[in-house]
């Protein structure tokens, strides 16, 4: 239920011996165009999810002062106390009746949905490192499967039976099992299928299960982030067959589908890209893809220049491509370049408006990076491992595939933008712009050997709990200061739910972060470990509020954590997404924390 890191422990992995079996290729009654048949279809618990509870506001009044409470001395917290109080007895007591009325006038939906598009869509930053997060992937556990053509030419087919598994109804709807051994059965499935889908969630629920929200998910293809002035907006046109490949900033289409929405050939796809690869024009003098980087109001302007020289049905082409496939000419040198090129690379070689780019580096290191208004983390994680599975265990091709002999030149489609001086001028200003900003993005990473989730588990203490504490007592050995604290978690087990904040940093994390970093020798290790264990069962109780929606203290659109106050900060990128801006002339950590953890 709590949301989940993005960001996987990538590495390299020992290659599998020669005496290794051969993986088997995919094969299924319609020729792999699926990944699964589920025996329930996929929306069945849709209509019956509950909806977004609203918390009473005396709940949201108390929480909000318990996290209030290890940021203030006695004084200022008192003076919060009458704040709230009084708040709470005049214009809060309004606005809440307020709020619980256009909710009960909006029960096909929660009452954060409007809002929280509204929040993103209208924000005019640039989306790039304020709002786009990646994922990456292992290798593939075959290493010869890494191979550029091969590993593109499977992910792209893998995604491909996704979109399909979807739109089929035939992929396995999204449920969090609290009792598996229940709920995750052949006869459980069998069951629940019959229950109308206006009952069917309180079928699961008496099973200890619960069926998550799926109405993101048709926004992961053929979908893409239209600037607009003022506020943009998301376009979906899932008619077009064709997919979008980038290659050193140039632009290529070609169907992946087709007339009666079949996959076409694996051995096509790979013939399509081995072709695109083999093109060896220069990256192009004004890459177009600089302009997605831009402030949304400057690239709104710029798009429509674009469209009124002549360029309406390229753009047409990009936007309702099924995904956009980034295909980058050189190998990843480790986790920190990892991280640099799939968060924001060199700008020339995505489209960053996309609902996801799937990225392959020269060496097969691949990634999902995806622009965030159209949804969170569940969809996306969710497509990631799907396409990671099938991938390494039913590939489409194999190393020694050859691709079919295709008129390449024909079905490939090479798309070439008229660029005036104003619209070069504008390019030019947003490399500029895109440049200077990644260019004050520092990531560095620790890799932790001695312990890991499992060995806190068997310790009784929350993985997640420890991570936020190890947060708190760097702040506070650097800065001497506990300061307030942002964790995100998925709401997606109500209907249209989004994200909640967790507020991490309390009475039992500044007591804990304090004997550790102040006065260790002053406590037993039974002590700290008691302190420790504190922490644990109160972000425990905190999370569970959060992920049923009790919170009601504010939430974050953007997927980091910042630790805050007036005199500095430090933000630690938990979905490597967001970025914190610096006040003038105050100082500030010039590092980000990352912190790498396997699911």
């Amino acid at each position: 239920m709590v949301a989940r890191l993005l960001l996987r422990a990538w590495s390299r992995g020992s290659a599998v011996g020669p005496g290794a079996p051969c993986r088997p290729l995919s094969v299924s009654s319609e020729l792999g165009q699926y990944l699964h048949r589920s025996v329930v279809p996929t929306m069945h618990f849709q209509d019956s999810l509950p909806r977004l509870p609203i918390p009473k506001l005396e709940d949201t009044i108390r929480r909000y002062l318990s996290a209030q409470k290890p940021l203030l001395d006695d004084g200022q917290f008192r003076k919060t106390e009458q704040f709230c109080k009084s708040f709470e007895n005049g214009i809060g007591k309004e606005l809440h009746e307020q709020l619980v009325a256009q909710d009960k006038q909006n029960k096909h939906t929660s009452y954060i949905s409007g809002p929280w598009f509204d929040m993103y869509l209208s924000a005019r930053d640039s989306i790039v490192l304020n709002f786009n997060p990646f994922i990456a992937f292992n290798p593939d556990p075959k290493s010869e499967y890494n191979d550029q053509l091969t590993r593109a030419t499977n992910m792209t087919v893998s995604a491909i039976r996704f979109l399909r598994t979807l739109r089929e109804g035939l992929l396995e709807p999204e449920v969090f099992h609290l009792n598996p051994a229940k709920s995750d059965t052949d006869t459980f499935k069998k069951l629940i299928r019959f229950v109308p889908s206006s009952l069917s969630w309180y079928g699961a629920y008496l099973v200890n299960a619960y069926p998550l929200d799926m109405s993101q998910y048709f926004r992961l293809f053929n979908s893409t982030r239209l600037p607009r002035p003022g506020r943009d907006e998301l376009f979906t046109d899932d008619k077009a067959r064709h997919l979008l490949v980038l290659r050193k900033g140039h632009f290529y289409v070609f169907d992946v589908l087709d007339e009666n929405g079949n996959i076409v050939s694996a051995s096509e796809i790979q013939a399509h890209l081995k072709y695109i690869l083999s093109d060896n024009s220069p990256v192009p003098e004004f890459p177009l893809a600089y302009l997605a980087t831009e402030n949304r109001d400057v690239w709104a302007e710029l798009r429509q220049k674009l469209v009124s020289d002549g360029n309406e049905e390229n753009l047409k082409k990009v936007d309702s491509a099924v995904f956009c496939l980034c295909l980058d000419d050189f190998p990843i040198k480790d986790l920190v370049h990892l991280s640099h090129n799939m968060l924001h690379g060199d700008g020339t070689n995505r489209w960053f408006d996309k609902s996801f780019n799937l990225i392959i580096a020269k060496d097969g290191t691949a990634a999902v990076h995806f622009e965030h208004a159209w949804g969170d983390g569940v969809a996306v994680l969710r497509f990631f491992n799907e396409v990671f599975k099938d991938s390494t265990q039913a590939p489409a091709i194999t190393p020694q595939s050859q691709p079919v002999r295709a008129d390449s030149s024909a079905a490939v489609q090479k798309l070439s933008f008229k660029l005036n001086d104003a619209l070069k001028a504008g390019i030019s200003a947003a490399k500029e712009k895109f440049d200077a900003t990644t260019k004050t993005l520092t990531i560095d990473l620790i890799r932790f050997q001695r312990g890991g989730k499992e060995f806190l588990k068997k310790e009784k203490l929350s993985p997640d709990s420890v991570a936020q504490l190890a947060f708190q007592m760097a702040f506070l050995r650097q800065y001497g200061q506990t300061v307030a604290t942002y964790e995100s978690c998925s709401t997606a087990a109500f209907k249209h739910g989004r994200t909640e904040t967790i507020r991490p940093a309390s009475i039992f994390t500044k007591r804990c972060s304090e004997a550790f970093v102040r006065e260790p020798s002053k406590h037993s290790a039974k002590e700290l470990q008691q302190m420790m264990a504190e922490c644990s069962k109160y972000h425990g109780q905190l999370t569970k509020e959060a992920a049923m929606g009790e919170m009601g203290v504010g939430n974050m659109p953007l997927g980091h954590i910042a630790l805050s106050t007036r005199a500095r900060a430090l933000t630690v990128t938990y979905l490597l997404c967001g970025t914190w801006q610096q006040p003038k002339g105050l100082p500030c950590l010039n590092y980000t924390w990352t912190l790498h953890m396997d699911r």
